[in-house]
């Protein structure tokens, strides 16, 4: 099992989409295993974004984390991380494809609704951000069985 950091970012929260975007992650088979809505502080975000400091988008990036509360989420699953980003789409969301969350909800090549970890060491160094000890859980599903075939033995 992954666990990936999600943050459904302010124009997913100003558009009121975020129930549509928790639901698509659900449906797939995601756990959501830590959930909080919180106004990022400017140190936060450029602790978050660090990696992206003396690009010309990084001060853009953000001014526009920290403009309005987003909604932040650990969620679980087998290869959840690389489902999370194929659910997500390409960044610029007329370039996404239809069916993906930026597909579907976006058209800006700056407002992209949503962040997901590129890899298992950007989803602990970002969970570890957002999240503090404890508001991540883990908690069994009874319909996991119904999403992970275990027949062989080994949950796929």
């Amino acid at each position: 099992m992954e666990t990936t950091l999600i943050i459904l970012k302010p124009d997913a929260v100003q558009r009121g989409i975020m129930g549509r975007i928790i639901s698509r992650f659900e449906d797939k088979g995601l756990q959501v295993v830590g959930c909080k809505l919180m106004q990022i502080s400017q140190d936060l975000a450029a602790t978050h974004y660090e990696a992206h400091k003396g690009k010309g988008f990084y001060n853009g990036l953000v001014g526009f984390m920290t403009s309005s509360p987003v909604l932040v989420m650990a969620v679980r699953g087998i290869g959840a991380i690389t489902i999370c980003r194929n659910m997500m789409g390409a960044t610029f969301g007329s370039k996404a494809a239809p069916g993906t969350i930026r597909g579907d909800f976006g058209v800006s090549n700056s407002y992209n609704l949503i962040h997901g970890s590129d890899s298992p060491e950007a989803a602990v160094r970002e969970l570890g951000l957002f999240f503090k000890a404890g508001e991540v859980i883990e908690f069994p599903r009874q319909g996991d069985r119904w999403i992970y075939d275990s027949s062989s033995g080994k949950a796929e």
